[in-house]
């Protein structure tokens, strides 16, 4: 577990620019040593992203899909506060782990079929299944789908840039 300021310190940013990617990305605040590591992992991801020059509005809509999808799925009812980033960090079965959330869906994300109706929750089911209520999985999958793909060429167009930036920077004097 982490506090805040040791992972202010872990992503070289200042507490102001952290607490904005909470309060934009609408993250649980903790006191003291309440952060976990996929919360640090999430925070790295999105930084990084950021350094690759992924827009943060483009982020934050992939991250408001990909938290619809989870909820449609019932991975939210699992009981945990931070159930959305639970999965951070995780590095098995890149090919089925969302941008993100990097929640597995069990199936490589090319795929054209989910396991759904899962429900986790003690609480009572729904009258109607989601998909009567207008809401459907595979809609928002693809849509996921779609924007992550726009994210990762975006990525692939800057790398490099990034490459040759980090060359140029290499023999630069080091000052402590």
């Amino acid at each position: 577990m982490h506090t805040f300021g040791e992972m202010t310190k872990a992503l070289n940013r200042s507490p102001v620019y952290v607490s904005g990617v909470q309060a934009r990305f609408e993250l649980p605040a903790f006191q003291g040593a309440g952060y976990s590591r996929a919360y640090l992992e999430f925070l790295r991801a999105i930084t990084a992203l950021r350094a690759l020059n992924i827009p943060e509005d483009s982020l934050r809509d992939l991250w408001r899909l990909e938290k619809k999808l989870l909820q449609l799925l019932h991975v939210d009812s699992a009981g945990s506060k931070t159930w959305f980033l639970d999965s951070c960090g995780a590095t098995t079965h890149r090919e089925r782990r969302l941008l993100l959330t990097n929640h597995d869906i069990g199936v490589p994300l090319a795929a054209t079929e989910l396991q759904t109706g899962l429900n986790f929750a003690v609480s009572l089911p729904e009258l109607f299944a989601g998909q009567e209520m207008g809401e459907d999985s595979l809609r928002v999958l693809r849509e996921c789908l779609k924007l992550r793909g726009r994210l990762v060429a975006d990525i692939a167009a800057e790398l490099p840039h990034i490459r040759a930036a980090a060359k140029w920077a290499a023999p630069l004097p080091k000052y402590t």
